[in-house]
């Protein structure tokens, strides 16, 4: 980050001054004997002394600015919570063992909850709608119990974005259910669908540490979904480019970080395409400093972004899957992408530091039983010989992982 210092030096001169011989008004250098007068006598001589007058000197002044401070946020985020039946079936029988009414998803992320405790601001892809209003149902349209909400809420996430392929799975009411759920929840943010124009206008801004978020989500597509054109309810597709980019630079003129949530790319598979490498370009220039991208279900590169200005963005092109019951072995590998934001409190300049990927495993047994997350670090080899989809192995694991750069990936 740059400071900038100005130094301004004030220097006195000095001034000298001095006193004499009465008579001639002459200062001589040294004691002298001024010659007599007529009135004096000739024998007599009087003798004056220099005076010497206090020369003040005021020394030169350096006035330095003050010292910036820095406000930091740790910031983490998680990709596709994707709730399968299987998923809040387990939680049910949970409850149910414990005595209790409703939904125990304790087990599925007890593993992984310090890190999103001990974050300063935490985002998640909420993939599925969340509501009581509705009963809960499967793929392909997915709605999950209001405990799994809660639950999310609990464990420290504070901002859920809406913005992907499922949104409208259950329609306008859904959409609506789920808007109201969350929005019930005082201090949480939810951004990517909203309940109409004005909603959609309203872009959601959240202040940690002194910095100030905004938050923006869009999805390439819904399955095929639409919502009925009589619908006030507004959502937003990567089409819209000069919708998009209207909202992201109003955005960057109200936040001091400008998040975005792309919901895009090809679904299993570790590579980035063209169009989201384009569409990243894009945000970043109108103004996004953070991207964090899903839909492909299994983690992809990641990197910094220059503008010509000199200033940087940071994207994870895709987080993966934070759970699921998918099948497929590469939806088996997630990560939670974590860095550091700095401002400096004289500038305002932002400065993004450290970004790292934790790699995480979606683990289960034969028939998907007991899933549940579980960091790479922890991740044992009896763990990874149970694990219930086919082709998983530590070869295949490994691959999955080589598509992280090595400079980002943190395994502890």
């Amino acid at each position: 980050m740059k400071s900038l210092r100005r130094v301004y030096a004030i220097i006195l001169s000095a001034s000298l001054l001095f006193g004499g011989c009465a008579e001639r008004g002459v200062i001589p250098s040294e004691t002298v004997t001024c010659p007599a007068t007529e009135t004096q006598a000739t024998t007599t001589t009087e003798t004056t002394a220099v005076s010497t007058v206090p020369t003040t000197v005021t020394e030169a002044t350096t006035t330095l600015p003050p010292e910036p401070e820095y406000y930091t946020v740790h910031l983490v985020c998680a990709g596709d919570n994707l709730i399968h039946s299987s998923i809040y079936n387990q939680a049910k029988r949970r409850a149910a063992a414990n005595g209790e009414e409703g939904y125990d998803f304790g087990y599925v992320y007890e593993r992984v909850e310090h890190y999103i405790k001990d974050a300063d601001l935490a985002i998640l892809n909420q993939e599925t709608i969340v509501t009581d209003e509705l009963e809960p149902s499967d793929y392909p349209k997915f709605c999950s119990p209001a405990d799994l909400g809660e639950h999310m809420i609990d464990i420290g996430f504070d901002v859920f974005s809406m913005s992907n392929n499922h949104v409208i799975d259950r329609g306008e009411e859904g959409l609506l259910a789920t808007l109201r759920f969350w929005d019930s929840h005082e201090g949480i943010v939810r951004y990517g669908a909203y309940r109409d124009e004005e909603d959609m206008n309203n872009i959601r801004t959240l202040e940690v540490n002194g910095i100030t978020f905004a938050f923006l989500g869009y999805m390439e597509h819904t399955n095929g979904l639409k919502l009925k054109e009589d619908s006030p309810c507004k959502i937003t597709y990567l089409k819209e480019l000069e919708l998009i980019e209207e909202q992201v630079r109003k955005a960057d003129e109200i936040a001091d970080v400008v998040v975005v949530s792309p919901h895009f790319g090809k679904e299993i598979s570790n590579d980035v395409t063209d169009n989201q490498k384009n569409i990243a370009r894009l945000l970043v220039d109108w103004g996004a400093d953070i991207i964090i991208g899903t839909q492909p279900h299994t983690v992809q590169t990641m990197e910094y972004i220059e503008r010509e200005d000199g200033t940087k963005a940071f994207c994870f092109y895709c987080l993966g899957n934070f759970v699921s019951a998918q099948a497929y072995y590469k939806a088996m590998v997630g990560m939670i992408g974590e860095l550091t934001v700095n401002k400096n409190s004289l500038t305002g300049e932002i400065s993004l530091d450290d970004p790292g990927a934790i790699p995480i495993i979606t683990q289960y047994g034969a028939n998907y039983h007991q899933i549940h997350i579980v960091p790479y670090c922890e991740y044992t080899d009896e763990e990874l010989n149970s694990h219930g989809s086919e082709d998983f192995s530590r070869k295949t694991l490994d691959k999955i992982l080589s598509y992280i750069p090595e400079e980002y990936l943190r395994i502890e």
